[in-house]
């Protein structure tokens, strides 16, 4: 199924200068390189033995249409980027670049950065804007709790700092 340039959601993506240069980064890999070294797979497959009951070339021909999509998703974000400007000012609330220190029911406090959903990384202490974690804590100020439904019940967090 093809999805036409009409059909793709606009979606606003946050992102931070780091986050932009990446996706840059990638998408011009992806169009540079990768494209052409899964066309260069899908010749060789072919001249091997044809298209019909080829796994090589199925293979391929996958990859290719993996890629694709891959570019397709990556422009799309870079296009609807909401750029987090580095130098931005603490608002005194929680927002989409804060770094927001927590604290949890137990005690123990956990520091994250909320950033756009294609920076998420919370190994790295980067929770997305999305995230249960994220939308939970948006808005909040110093001192707020916040409370994140989860599978398992509630989780409730205090906000300790922001900046």
């Amino acid at each position: 199924m093809f999805v036409g340039e009409d059909d793709v959601v606009h979606k606003e993506t946050y992102v931070t200068g780091e986050g932009l240069a990446k996706l840059e980064s990638e998408l011009e890999h992806l169009r540079s390189v990768s494209r052409q070294e899964v066309a260069q797979r899908i010749q060789q497959a072919k001249e091997l033995g044809g298209t019909v009951d080829n796994a090589e070339y199925e293979v391929a021909k996958n990859e290719q249409a993996f890629i694709e999509g891959r570019i397709l998703t990556v422009e799309n974000t870079i296009k609807n980027a909401v750029l987090i400007p580095d130098d931005r000012k603490p608002s005194g609330k929680v927002e989409v670049g804060s770094e927001v220190t927590i604290k949890d029911s137990a005690g123990k406090e956990h520091t994250y950065t909320i950033v756009g959903i294609s920076e998420a990384d919370p190994s790295d202490g980067k929770i997305s804007n999305e995230s249960p974690v994220g939308q939970a804590l948006l808005g909040r100020k110093k001192g707020q709790k916040a409370e994140v439904q989860t599978p398992s019940g509630s989780i409730k967090y205090t906000v300790v700092k922001i900046s």
